[in-house]
């Protein structure tokens, strides 16, 4: 346009009139720039047709794939239904039939063809469950966990009616929580003492919970099932019935399905579970079988009726020789050990507790009683805890040298005038076996005759009974073992070896205890960690008390036959969903 304005200007100027050549040229430009306005126009209006018209065709897409949908749900009725569609071209043709796929709750994956034309549907495949399938096993309800499910199951566990024998364990880090648990009339708790818990649900997505003081390892205690959610229209429908078959309800990654007390339980795969929470398992069907003993779950997996099995102290060499490519070792994070009553002489005497101590070989423990299922231990956490001191830098050990000056300064060189005691163990071959080591062991390197230690055996739970008897009729000594509840070391000097919390050992509290406390309320990792490296020292090093003294870590051998593949559980029970069998190769074994 400025071209032509300044043509016209130039024009003007001149005296005289327009050349037919002018003319022309004029005319020409003109045209030009109306052609490329004209251009612009047109195409602006094309692109605006082109999106209607895109959009008209989605809006028809949109109501066919509802009508689609309506079709689909009159032919599968039920809340239970799941749909899922993928991404995929069918190529420049016209079809009539429309393939989809079908799952829900209690149904396996399900492939259909539907014809838009005739409205039918064709069901062309159904996904194989190698361990079974059977829908009439699954009833499916859809239910929402929220915040106050854990507020009732809190509670709950807190009450000491309930029977819940881990709940001394969060009793002392939840507000109100231990007032309740060790209410002096459990049988008429004032209501309001329950309600001052301190634990509550702003709304349905946030659980609050108050501590009576910093508790710095309460983080590792919430995977623990005493503060799980819990179902309290169930329990309050069924009573004590509620956790059988049919009327529990949970939130895992199985679900309950039959349950013969005593005798076996079955677990099917929970389909509700999220795909990426759901683990990478291929097993759909759970049965666990209660037997006698270890010799019967070897000989079920010996016949390849079993995946997995402990092995029996007399069929191991053996095992091992035939069946080392089927053999795995896995520690379970327990660790044994032999416990004095430090109230009950001669006891009481620190010196003769670590000379009874020191006087202990681990490693040959390990070598004879244990057929290498062990790992020797000095103090108490074992490698995997957090806090745990490295293996090999905390604690007396063995050394004999050090238990006969201890029993020197106890005032019984090389055991003259030692007192008749007694070392009680739990029922068993294995401990048996046990016991009578350490009576050797202290007759070796102690110089206490064997017939000064008297052995004795009970059922575990009758062993449990007698070490809280007064001290006349305790045992001097007992065997015992423990395994974590969560992964911190608060777990073990600080549930185990408190003074507040043992009624077996009868410690007198101490400057241990304030270091224990100490560590408990302590926010600085690196802080704890030296700080149980101390109070471990304490307990167990050369000036250590020695409440007990611990032996071994348990690694057992496990028989895992090769079509197998799983993550083993250090400690807190198995990890089903991450296992995967290759049913082809068990299959094969068992025909």
């Amino acid at each position: 346009m400025r071209l032509l304005k300044e043509i016209f200007a130039r024009l003007k100027k001149r005296l005289k009139g327009f050349t037919l050549l002018e003319i022309l040229m004029a005319i020409a430009i003109f045209a030009l720039v109306m052609g490329l306005a004209y251009g612009s126009y047109n195409a602006t209006f094309h692109i605006i047709n082109g999106a209607g018209s895109q959009a008209e065709i989605y809006s028809k897409a949109r109501t066919t794939m509802e009508r689609l949908q309506e079709d689909l749900e009159s032919f599968l009725p039920g809340e239970d239904m799941i749909f899922t569609g993928e991404s995929e071209s069918a190529g420049e043709y016209r079809a009539d039939t429309l393939r989809f796929t079908y799952e829900s709750p209690s149904t396996p994956v399900q492939t259909f063809d539907f014809n838009l034309l005739t409205r039918k549907r064709e069901l062309r495949k159904t996904q194989q469950v190698p361990s079974g399938h059977d829908p009439d096993l699954y009833a499916v309800e859809r239910l929402f966990v929220t915040a106050n499910d854990f507020v009732y199951g809190i509670k709950r566990a807190c009450n000491p009616n309930t029977g819940s024998y881990y709940s001394g364990i969060i009793a002392g880090v939840i507000a109100g929580c231990s007032e309740v648990y060790n209410a002096e009339d459990p049988e008429n708790i004032p209501q309001d003492l329950i309600d001052a818990i301190g634990v509550s649900a702003p709304d349905d997505e946030t659980l609050v919970i108050e501590q009576p003081s910093p508790a710095a390892y309460f983080m590792s205690m919430t995977p623990m099932w005493t503060i799980a959610a819990t179902p309290q229209w169930a329990i309050e429908k069924h009573g004590e019935e509620w956790i059988e078959a049919g009327n529990i309800v949970t939130n895992g990654r199985y679900v309950l399905n039959e349950w013969e007390h005593g005798v076996t339980r079955t677990l099917l795969r929970n389909p509700l579970m999220p795909e990426d929470m759901a683990g990478e398992g291929n097993i759909d069907r759970i049965v666990t079988n209660v037997v006698p003993d270890t010799s019967t779950t070897y000989a079920l997996w010996l016949n390849n009726e079993v995946d997995t099995t402990g092995i029996p102290t007399g069929e191991l060499e053996a095992h091992l020789a035939a069946f080392a490519d089927e053999t795995v070792q896995i520690p379970d994070l327990a660790v044994f050990y032999i416990a004095f009553r430090m109230t009950k002489a001669p006891f009481d005497n620190v010196h003769v507790r670590r000379a009874f101590a020191a006087a202990y070989d681990r490693v040959a423990h390990v070598e004879v009683i244990e057929q290498g299922q062990g790992l020797p231990m000095k103090h108490l956490a074992p490698p995997g805890i957090f806090g745990a001191p490295p293996i090999d830098e905390v604690g007396v050990g063995y050394n004999v040298e050090y238990a006969q000056e201890q029993m020197a300064l106890a005032g019984y060189p090389d055991c003259e005038g030692f007192p008749q005691v007694t070392l009680l163990g739990y029922s068993g071959e294995k401990t048996l076996n046990w016991i009578e080591f350490a009576q050797a062991q202290w007759e070796e390197n102690l110089g206490c005759a064997a017939d000064l230690i008297q052995i004795e055996q009970q059922s575990f739970a009758d062993l449990l009974v007698a070490t809280k008897a007064d001290d006349a009729e305790a045992p001097h000594m007992h065997t015992l073992g423990w395994g974590p509840d969560y992964a911190d070391e608060n777990n073990w000097v600080g549930d185990v070896l408190d003074c507040n919390i043992n009624v077996r050992i009868h410690r007198t509290c101490n400057e241990i205890d304030d270091k224990i406390e100490e560590a408990r309320r302590e926010s600085d990792p690196e802080v704890r960690k030296a700080l149980y490296a101390e109070i471990e020292d304490m307990f167990f090093g050369e000036e250590g008390e020695f409440p007990f003294f611990p032996i071994y870590l348990r690694i057992a051998y496990v028989g895992e036959h090769s079509w197998l593949t799983r993550t083993p559980a250090l400690f807190g029970g198995d990890m089903w969903y991450t296992w995967v069998i290759d049913w082809d190769a068990k299959q094969a074994a068992q025909q």
